[in-house]
């Protein structure tokens, strides 16, 4: 099990992370979330090892988590860390990169593996293509792929997705998390995106001016925001006078509702379109199936 406990860190006189503590069993997936600057990557260097930590401590099982000051190497062999620079060998090729930390003393072994690895990555196509040549979000897949070669206790993600397009991202991300659950590989992913969290994460954790300000089940976290912040990483929302947090999906247009609002836009979403309408001089947003006319008024009831 990961522990953290009491974690404190700061840049020079700045504070980054203050009283952490928190922790993750063996196979859980942890997602923590925040706005850009609130100690998500900072939070998994330090998990790493790659910072000496001031005040606090981290374990995993009996090992505790040291930084530069008392490894020469850092990092641990049961943890693998991937960050949003990608360490890899650029004039070798797919299948190399995912090998090279394993063994040449059972080729067929080794070999059975990267095929394993490329099909969890997809990237079967491109076994003999060298990584230079890769794009962005190719490079991001064989990066993980080599995290996972040597199957870790533990592996750090770090914006996994983020250079992936969407076309790939939906099963990559079916494929990577089912893989680590399947392995009971524990998984600590920061993200900024509410798909890597809803489908997958047993844990959500929220980070806000260097605390935690939510930790529990990316159910309950999106069923009952504590705030707005949390309420806009899982989408549209309003804050409506006497019911507070109000989602789109959850204002809807009824005859007899009560809350008259007219239409100022119509937002085309594929399944359906998001209106963006006044009530009584602010803006809310409601989801409805059809585009609506510009200045119709329409009456709108929540449903919870």
């Amino acid at each position: 099990m990961l522990h953290v406990k009491n974690l404190s860190f700061s840049y020079k006189t700045q504070t980054i992370l203050s009283n952490i503590s928190f922790s993750a069993k063996p196979g859980e997936h942890l997602s923590i979330i925040g706005e850009s600057g609130s100690g998500k990557s900072t939070l998994l260097k330090l998990l790493y090892g790659y910072y000496d930590l001031p005040h606090g401590e981290i374990h995993w099982k009996d090992t505790e988590i040291l930084g530069p000051k008392f490894n020469l190497v850092i990092g641990y062999d049961f943890m693998k860390y991937v960050a949003q620079e990608f360490d890899l060998m650029p004039f070798t090729s797919v299948a190399e990169n995912i090998g090279d930390f394993l063994s040449n003393f059972y080729p067929e072994e080794k070999q059975k593996r990267i095929n394993e690895l490329l099909q969890v990555v997809e990237l079967e196509d491109f076994a003999n293509t060298k990584v230079k040549t890769l794009s962005g979000g190719q490079k991001q897949r064989v990066a993980i792929a080599r995290a996972i070669a040597k199957q870790p206790e533990i592996l750090l993600l770090d914006e996994p997705f983020s250079h992936i397009d969407n076309f790939k991202k939906q099963s990559l991300r079916r494929n990577l998390f089912k893989y680590l659950k399947d392995n009971k590989i524990t998984c600590i992913v920061a993200t900024h995106d509410k798909d890597d969290v809803l489908s997958f994460s047993d844990q959500m954790m929220v980070l806000h001016h260097a605390k935690i300000m939510a930790q529990d089940t990316p159910q309950n976290l999106f069923k009952n925001p504590q705030n707005k912040l949390i309420a806009s990483f899982f989408g549209e929302y309003n804050i409506i006078e006497n019911y507070g947090v109000v989602y789109a999906h959850q204002l809807k247009l009824h005859k007899n509702g009560t809350l008259e609002a007219i239409v100022k836009q119509s937002y085309f979403k594929g399944t359906y379109y998001l209106i963006e309408a006044d009530l009584n001089g602010k803006t809310v947003f409601f989801e409805h199936n059809d585009m609506l006319e510009k200045n119709t008024l329409v009456n709108l009831t929540i449903n919870t």
